[in-house]
């Protein structure tokens, strides 16, 4: 695994361009920096066999057309080798019934984890390893979730966050709590007469 740029010794945030990198997978080389253009979800979990994160990669393999259909690339990671990634989607299509298609990072330096501070310096395993980072078309970071390694990321959460993000992108108006596609926007402040009643809290479609 080469490192495209120089791992900072701090982690990335919200606004900040992804840190870059090219690495193996199970979907062969990947360099993050050549999938600009579209939106990427990259999420590391501990390591391969692991019965939380089967059940993740499971769901987001049933579901991969959602994401293609928002112009979307699914990006795992964690320390385990490509050999292991490979044998780890061949029990999830035997067990589970799923066929992982999005490719899986290998990182058994964790060099990547290192770099966007899924892992600190201190860190000894991967098990802090469960964040997840919404990249858009230019690169850059969006929204960051982390999740224990014994409780399990939400799928219809990550898709939510997602077209949430790409809305409030491209209308340059703000998701109320629980937005859902389809539902209202917000009026940014500086929009709303300060005069209104409402000008604190204004929906788009309340004129």
């Amino acid at each position: 695994m080469e490192m495209a740029q120089r791992i900072e010794s701090r982690s990335p945030r919200i606004g900040e361009p992804a840190p870059d990198f090219r690495a193996r997978s199970t979907g062969g080389e990947i360099q993050l920096s050549k999938l600009r253009g579209r939106w990427v979800i990259f999420f590391s979990h501990p390591a391969d066999f692991t019965p939380v994160c089967s059940t993740e990669f499971a769901e987001l393999a049933r579901r991969q057309s959602e994401f293609d259909a928002l112009e979307t690339s699914l990006l795992g990671l964690s320390v385990d080798s490509l050999y292991s990634h490979m044998a780890w989607v061949r029990a999830i299509r035997e067990t589970l019934g799923a066929d992982v298609r999005f490719p899986i990072i290998e990182d058994p330096s964790m060099a990547i984890g290192h770099a966007y501070g899924m892992v600190d310096e201190q860190s000894a395993d991967s098990m802090a390893m469960r964040s997840t980072f919404f990249i858009d078309p230019e690169g850059v970071i969006r929204a960051i979730t982390c999740y224990p390694h014994n409780v399990g990321r939400s799928v219809d959460e990550m898709l939510r966050l997602l077209k949430a993000l790409q809305v409030v992108g491209s209308a340059q108006k703000l998701a109320p709590e629980g937005w859902r596609e389809g539902q209202p926007l917000l009026c940014p402040p500086s929009d709303i007469a300060e005069d209104r009643q409402d000008w604190f809290c204004r929906f788009a479609d309340a004129l």
